[in-house]
């Protein structure tokens, strides 16, 4: 015989039922509403295809690529200040007899 102390609830049924779907249709639908031509996107969808269509044309612009070379020289100047201090400050050797790997 078997004590309970709480009841355990039974396990749900999942119900999922695909829905068909057509990528040609799909790709179709979004040209045309692209275009401009009557289509049968919801208007969440067009919504989303004017967002997405603006935030491409905003990533050619000229202060992206003025982001991206203002990035690559804050790089270089890292790269090449960091060979600076390695090579030429003496700071791996003074490292390196703190450490006791090279001779004094």
């Amino acid at each position: 015989m078997r004590l309970v102390f709480f009841k355990t609830p039974k396990a749900r049924k999942f119900g999922y039922q695909p829905r068909y779907y057509d990528p040609k249709k799909e790709e179709w639908e979004r040209r045309k509403a692209e275009l401009g031509y009557a289509s049968k996107l919801t208007k969440e969808e067009e919504l989303r295809l004017k967002m997405s269509g603006r935030w491409q044309k905003d990533m050619n612009t000229e202060s992206n690529k003025a982001t991206k070379l203002l990035t690559y020289f804050i790089y270089v100047v890292f790269i090449l200040g960091s060979i600076y201090v390695i090579l030429f400050t003496g700071l791996i050797d003074n490292f390196l007899k703190l450490f006791g790997l090279v001779a004094r």
